[in-house]
């Protein structure tokens, strides 16, 4: 019997679901996606993601400074994050969505990786995990992790590197957030590092309403799709789907220390 699903990175605060949040959280449930964690990208949205997580029972909230918005993040940004992260919300379950990206224009990559180390040092101070951004820096990024040493460490999300570099953050003590990507059959190397990793360091995620699913493009995403990555990932792995729903249930509560 398959326990249900937790969809680990949604971006359930912005449209479409900010209009519609009762009827999507209603699909959700209809697909077995019992939770679903909400991480806010900039200070201004940690009041209505924590909102929208004491509103629902099945959301949850992550709170952090996303990387390609470092132009709005300061020292008043980081005390704002201190300053929620220590009100210590049962609903509240991460740091995230934090890291680095390479991939914009202007990236201020010396600021990306003093804010990246700061946040890094609120999850530590506060024992929370983290949710990680990494575009054409996993090797970067693993260095700061290696250095920050977290006891509760996290997830990579949207991981898309190759084997020798999933295996470096699995060994850091860190998941592997597997999403849409690999409905894609061209994603072929994605793929085939999903398939070979142990299924103890897999999540299911999906970044909605971003990174649409193959035969859904031009559509926002939504977190009833998880059942789809799922299906795809049962097509990658020799396990059975139950015991691969199972471990990938476990996995999210063992992370972020919620019941089975």
């Amino acid at each position: 019997m398959i326990p249900g699903f937790m969809d680990t990175h949604c971006h359930y605060d912005f449209p479409p679901f900010a209009e519609n949040e009762a009827q999507g959280l209603a699909l959700a449930e209809q697909a077995g996606v019992r939770r679903i964690l909400v991480p806010a990208t900039a200070a201004i949205y940690f009041a209505r993601v924590i909102a929208l997580a004491q509103r629902w029972p099945a959301l949850f909230a992550a709170l952090g400074l996303h990387p390609i918005e470092i132009e709005h993040h300061d020292d008043e940004a980081l005390a704002q994050l201190d300053a929620c992260l220590a009100q210590r919300s049962n609903k509240l379950l991460a740091v995230g969505e934090i890291g680095l990206d390479l991939y914009i224009d202007n990236p201020r990559f010396t600021r990306q990786q003093a804010i990246l180390d700061a946040q890094l040092g609120l999850a530590k101070r506060y024992d929370l995990p983290v949710l990680l951004h990494s575009r054409r820096t996993h090797d970067k990024l693993a260095w700061h992790l290696k250095r920050a040493a977290l006891p509760r460490t996290g997830v990579v999300h949207g991981f898309s590197g190759s084997l020798q570099q999933a295996e470096r953050f699995i060994g850091l003590g860190f998941y592997i957030g597997v999403g849409g990507v690999i409905t894609w059959p061209r994603a072929r190397k994605t793929r085939d590092v999903i398939a070979r990793l142990p299924l103890t360091a897999l999540l299911l995620e999906t970044d909605a309403p971003d990174m649409p699913l193959c035969g859904r493009q031009g559509q926002p995403n939504r977190p009833e799709y998880l059942v789809e990555i799922f299906n795809t990932l049962c097509e990658l792995r020799p396990e059975a789907p139950e015991a691969i729903a199972q471990a990938l249930w476990e996995n999210s509560c063992r992370l972020f220390h919620l019941p089975a």
